[in-house]
């Protein structure tokens, strides 16, 4: 299978070529939600695939008709997904992010008992009114043991269990401080349908594939933070549903009613975006050669798991970029991995000029 018909498959589920546009919740349900460990990068995220999006919009979303919920899913990281989607989410990934964050107790001389019995405590403290980290820690720690006291005092992670159970997510910020809430309290709407994990995953190992396919089994692990353990037996369960095809160097799976897109051969149509910092386009797939060259890929791939971020051209990374915002002024640098046509270089422009639209402010750009 060629590379551009593979770059152009995932840049249309991406919501990265000029199609209808599409709201905030669509495309965090089209792209199996948006990273948001960094909050103003999952803004952009949303802005890069529809410029007709506002933060307003976005966050009306989020914080008033909650169709969309903050929390911590894939890899331990935040994302904002579908409130629809929510238990899909939480049965799929629930066991391995419980077991995760067990282990990170252990290690700090915390037991499963030890661990466990914080969930209800942090349930009763959440029954009348969102709470920050600070605050939940303060109302527990004199109901629990000496050294969970001590953990406490230097880590955040007693709030990681009933995160991963779905009991509580991230509610509406006060200022700089963000607010934890039980969900039942939040979504109080929201049908939470049984649904067994092996049912979940697969709904998810579906929904993966028809965002970032062709994939392999290691590649939704990498993604999904599930242990292969688990995520290798789900290809078989989906057998009907998959087609194996030679893709980028390696044998792949797609879903079989996917195979249509992918060999549509449509008129050329570029594209050309500015991703922000830890985009989830970026983060799919465990090798990232279709992406970027060895020769530049710590310039995007840095240390502590920081992601630049990046000059999107066809679905291939030409480049990173950096903003600044100063007093009225968007201050947009363009740093290119190479020589770029005066037709790329034109088209980029043009995106900084929708991004300074989108801060309300008068653009400033430059190619270093």
């Amino acid at each position: 299978m060629k590379p551009q018909a593979i770059s152009r498959f995932r840049l249309q589920r991406h919501h990265l070529l000029d199609e209808p546009l599409a709201d905030a919740v669509t495309i965090c349900r089209d792209v199996c939600g948006v990273q948001a460990q960094v909050m103003s990068a999952a803004y952009l995220q949303l802005w890069a695939r529809n410029h007709s999006i506002t933060r307003a919009e976005i966050e009306r979303a989020l914080w008033h008709s909650r169709t969309l919920v903050k929390t911590s899913l894939m890899r331990q990281t935040l994302h904002l997904i579908p409130t629809d989607e929510f238990p899909i989410y939480i049965s799929a990934l629930r066991s391995s992010r419980v077991a995760q964050a067990l282990r990170v107790m252990a290690r700090c001389g915390i037991t499963r008992e030890e661990g466990e019995a914080l969930t209800p405590l942090i349930i009763e403290v959440l029954s009348s009114e969102a709470l920050g980290r600070t605050e939940i820690a303060a109302a527990i720690r004199p109901k629990v043991s000496k050294r969970v006291r001590a953990w406490m005092e230097k880590s955040w992670s007693h709030v990681r269990i009933p995160i991963a159970e779905g009991l509580i997510c991230y509610g509406s910020s006060e200022g700089n401080e963000i607010t934890f809430t039980r969900t039942d309290r939040w979504l109080p709407d929201l049908k939470l349908n049984p649904i067994s994990e092996t049912e979940a995953q697969c709904a998810l190992f579906r929904k993966y594939l028809r965002a970032y396919g062709p994939a392999t089994p290691r590649d939704f692990s990498h993604w999904s933070g599930i242990p292969m353990q688990q995520t290798k037996p789900l290809s078989d369960l989906l057998e009907t549903d998959l087609e194996e095809i030679a893709a980028e160097k390696k044998s792949s799976l797609l879903l079989r009613e996917d195979i249509p897109a992918l060999n549509n051969r449509p008129g050329r149509q570029t594209s050309i975006r500015l991703l922000p910092n830890f985009d989830t386009y970026l983060l799919a797939h465990r090798a990232k050669d279709h992406l970027v060259s060895a020769k530049h890929y710590k310039r995007v791939y840095r240390n502590q798991a920081w992601i630049s971020p990046v000059v999107l051209v066809d679905g291939s990374i030409a480049g990173v970029w950096f903003y600044r915002r100063q007093n009225k002024k968007l201050l947009v640098e363009i740093e290119p991995f190479g020589k770029l046509s005066r037709t790329v270089c034109g088209a980029i422009e043009r995106e900084a000029e929708q991004l300074a639209t989108f801060f309300a402010s008068d653009l400033e750009f430059r190619f270093r």
